[in-house]
């Protein structure tokens, strides 16, 4: 898209918005339009871009307190039945506004400490025995990494993935398939849904 497309773009989304700006990733949902066709060459950032359409730009959602994140992680654990990954706070905030975006919940740390916070609030009350082995099993079944300690491959994997309904698949290799499944959940405007994982010590060759 030209740079005079993408502010009128931008102006014609607010407008059906009560004068609400799109964020980037909303913009690149509706109009197709990705980060590569305004950067670097028109803005550095979208807020500037937003700027020179001359709308406002939009305010970010304020700070929240470790417990409420952590009661939400558990909210939609149980609603997924298993420990959610990036991807799923990304949809979750894209069917309810109420729902933290994802960089609220980089305060909590890793997901491996995000995971034994959420352990540790659930230990220490009643009602919570059901999400404990959630949290759990992404836990144990963690991935190794390839810190060349071991004499034997590093295992891998290899993934299909479905996106949305359309008839869009990805076939990649990785080292962690649930971290991969989140790194593309970002990039895609509609969600993810895994078909099959093989796990091997030779990607490459698969």
């Amino acid at each position: 898209m030209e740079k005079s497309q993408i502010l009128e773009t931008i102006r014609r989304m607010a407008a059906t918005n009560d004068g609400k700006a799109p964020g980037s990733q909303k913009f690149e949902s509706e109009t197709g339009a990705t980060k590569a066709d305004w950067y670097p060459k028109y803005w550095l950032r979208w807020g500037d871009a937003i700027r020179e359409a001359g709308c406002a730009p939009n305010t970010f959602t304020k700070s929240y307190d470790d417990e409420f994140l952590i009661q939400k992680y558990v909210q939609l654990t149980r609603e997924l039945g298993r420990f959610p990954i990036e991807g799923d706070l990304i949809v979750k905030r894209r069917v309810d506004k109420t729902f933290p975006n994802r960089e609220s919940f980089r305060r909590l740390g890793t997901k491996s400490e995000r995971a034994a916070k959420i352990i540790e609030y659930c230990s220490a009350r009643e009602g919570f025995e059901d999400v404990i082995p959630l949290v759990n099993e992404p836990i144990d079944a963690r991935l190794p990494e390839l810190d060349g300690t071991s004499d034997k491959p590093a295992a891998g994997y290899v993934y299909l993935l479905k996106h949305g309904s359309r008839r869009e698949y990805k076939i990649g290799r990785t080292y962690n398939p649930m971290r991969r499944e989140g790194e593309i959940a970002v990039e895609l405007p509609l969600p993810l849904d895994p078909i099959h994982v093989i796990k091997t010590d030779d990607p490459v060759g698969i």
